[in-house]
């Protein structure tokens, strides 16, 4: 092995064990550290210059996301979530009707924002609402981090992983829309009997409750964030540049009277940020060294052209080192036949699917599980897998019959 393969491979390794457990087992460096540490370490060992580092990092990605949160922030400020929140308590009548616009919710709206910051509005309201009407929150919180995973996997905006390939394969808005939306929405189909079979005695009765007190709304940024919503939804269905459509959109909310730009600034999760533009150089030096090629010809014994095995690696990767890492990896064996983008579309789905496996299989499940800790509720491990076991398997299942039907 050469020397600067060798770097890479330790770079490579090192910031993936990070990646995997969560944070340094030595030291105090989250998953954010680890991608600074493991970029600042490719370009000093002299494997990419500054320049060439700067070229392996997809500005698009980057600028949708970023973007995208900020759409985000201003239907939080406006107090749109909260009214999601007012509206199931006071249109719903069971609890099992609960659950089900709980899952439909947190999956809908998973699909058109990033997952994880649905999570992180979503579960404190889901927390008040069990709250005021006496109810056990576990099924519930279980609801939404599920089901935030499985309706991201519907778009290509739902989460960060899809926005990554939807940039590196330009796969149309519309094309993998497609493609995705039937299994996105059988798959929460099954995640809502799931959880009601599991919980079937905690879930029956009927449900009491008023609306949601101390919210306020501001009609005027509700209107303007939907509004906004609406054209860069329309943008993307008509074949826009989603970049672009999308940084119109968050450029023309910035334009207000109403908001500190702080408050907007404060609701973004720089940390994503910087974990993509690490990993982006990470992987850049993996394969500027040519330890990804060094990888293939080891691996030349697999025959990974074969679609099952590719979703399996992508379901196994996905839980080991967390979806965006598992991506940039397995981005080199997508088959350059791949035209239609099916293997794209199938990275994306059942590395999204995958998330639901465990309870660190995704960002999104952790943000549920922090922020119900903080209100005493505890979801366990083994009760958390009780349900993405069976849901993940069984979606991914139905996903694989999916593709061998209609698209191989």
């Amino acid at each position: 092995m050469q020397p600067m393969i060798f770097l890479a491979a330790v770079i490579l390794t090192g910031t993936f064990v990070v990646f995997a457990l969560g944070k340094s087992p030595f030291f105090r460096v989250d998953r954010a550290g680890a991608a600074i540490i493991g970029a600042a370490l490719t370009i000093a060992s002299g494997i990419l210059t500054f320049d060439q580092a700067t070229q392996f990092i997809d500005f698009r990605t980057i600028a949708l996301l970023f973007s995208m949160m900020i759409l985000t922030a201003y239907l939080k400020l406006s107090g749109f979530f909260q009214w999601v929140g007012n509206l199931m308590l006071t249109r719903l009548r069971t609890k099992n009707q609960l659950l089900g616009a709980v899952v439909a919710a947190s999956g809908m709206l998973s699909a058109l924002f990033v997952n994880d910051i649905i999570c992180l509005l979503f579960t404190p309201i889901v927390l008040i609402i069990c709250q005021r009407a006496q109810l056990p929150p576990v099924p519930y919180l279980i609801g939404v981090a599920t089901a935030s995973n499985v309706g991201s996997a519907a778009t290509l905006i739902g989460n960060p992983q899809n926005m990554l390939i939807g940039s590196l394969s330009r796969l149309s808005f519309v094309q993998y829309l497609i493609v995705a939306a039937p299994l996105a929405l059988v798959g929460l189909a099954i995640n809502y009997y799931l959880i009601r079979f599991f919980y079937r005695d905690a879930l029956t009765g009927p449900l009491t409750a008023g609306q949601l007190t101390g919210v306020v709304y501001h009609r005027h940024l509700v209107r303007k964030s939907l509004w906004v919503t609406a054209f860069i939804l329309t943008g993307f269905v008509t074949g826009c540049e989603p970049v672009v459509v999308a940084g119109l959109g968050a450029a023309y909310l910035l334009i207000t009277r109403r908001l500190k730009p702080n408050k907007v600034y404060a609701s973004i999760d720089f940390n994503l940020l910087v974990i993509f533009t690490g990993l982006f150089i990470v992987i850049g030096g993996v394969e500027k060294s040519g330890l990804m090629g060094w990888l293939m010809e080891r691996l030349s014994f697999i025959d990974f052209s074969i679609f099952p095995l590719f979703a399996v690696l992508t379901l196994v990767l996905s839980n080991i080192f967390s979806n965006v890492p598992a991506v940039l990896l397995l981005k080199f064996f997508i088959p350059a036949t791949d035209i239609s983008g099916v293997w794209w579309s199938g990275m994306a789905i059942f590395s999204t699917f995958a998330g639901n496996l465990t309870i660190t299989g995704s960002i999104a499940n952790l943000i549920v599980v922090e922020i119900a800790k903080r209100e005493h509720v505890s979801i366990g491990f083994v009760e958390y897998m009780r349900i993405g076991l069976p849901l993940t398997l069984l979606i991914s299942a139905i996903g694989l019959v999916y593709f061998q039907l209609f698209y191989l």
